[in-house]
């Protein structure tokens, strides 16, 4: 699908994702995962997202195309909800989601 218009997409590596996904918790929309790729995909409203400049994240705005997964593929393997999309929960709020992609990319994995 094209974004731009309903929302951007927000493209994070898998384990920076999982750990923004935590510092969200109930505060995220829908993320769509690329489990070939081990990509995670929020959705934003758009616009919000264009002057980001964090690294390993690429925001897809206007001019960009999103494969989006049926509503209810909900497992992999392949493209899925990963949190899946819900009504009045599409959208994850941008600042929510800058917040915690930036705590998550500083973060250091446990070993």
């Amino acid at each position: 699908m094209a974004a731009g218009c309903w929302w951007d997409a927000v493209r994070v590596p898998f384990a920076p994702g999982v750990r923004a996904l935590g510092v969200l918790g109930d505060d995220t929309g829908a993320v769509i995962r690329d489990g070939y790729g081990d990509i995670l995909y929020w959705l934003v409203p758009p616009g919000e997202a264009a002057d980001w400049r964090l690294p390993e994240v690429q925001v897809l705005g206007h001019g960009s195309h999103v494969a989006v997964p049926p509503p209810r593929r909900t497992k992999g393997p392949g493209l899925y909800w990963h949190v899946p999309v819900a009504y009045g929960r599409e959208c994850t709020d941008a600042t929510h989601l800058h917040e915690a992609l930036s705590a998550a990319l500083t973060a250091r994995p446990a070993l």
